[in-house]
């Protein structure tokens, strides 16, 4: 299929990009509602265990809290954040209204998340700092001084 996912280093090749950027994620239940009861956790991990083959989304983490769930995940760049966040929405609650309906008597008109999310990149590469510092000092000897870094 043209994916070859190196493990061991974190790096995922594919066709002709290189991506090394890990994604948390948060969603919440619809009116911050504490339905994330056991069974419902297991519905989740069993909807998104088929990510990785389905949809090229590598799901590492999963953490419940009664009302928002959290996950560290890394996918393609074919994919937006929003895609991705849209992809577990729809697929989880889908398999929620259909193996345990009677959850819908604790949720107005439907939907099982809320609308927003969080979604934060992290990257195997260090922190923003250590990034700044990499871009001042690309390319770059020691006593040479950088041409000019400017912020867009």
């Amino acid at each position: 299929m043209g994916i070859d996912i190196d493990p061991k280093e974190g790096i995922w090749y594919w066709y002709h990009n290189v991506s090394e950027c890990y994604y948390h994620i948060q969603i919440t239940v619809k009116y911050r509602k504490a339905l994330l009861a056991p069974e419902v956790e297991k519905m989740i991990k069993v909807t998104l265990s088929g990510f990785k083959e389905r949809f090229a989304i590598d799901l590492h983490e999963v953490g419940f809290d009664q009302n928002h769930i959290h996950i560290l995940c890394r996918f393609l760049p074919k994919y937006s954040g929003g895609q991705v966040v849209g992809l577990i929405k729809s697929q989880t609650a889908s398999d929620i209204f259909k193996f345990i309906p009677s959850i819908k008597k604790d949720l107005r008109g439907g939907e099982f998340w809320t609308d927003g999310y969080y979604i934060g990149t992290i990257s195997g590469k260090g922190s923003k700092a250590v990034i700044v510092n990499y871009i001042k000092n690309q390319g770059r000897e020691k006593d040479l001084p950088q041409l000019r870094l400017f912020a867009i």
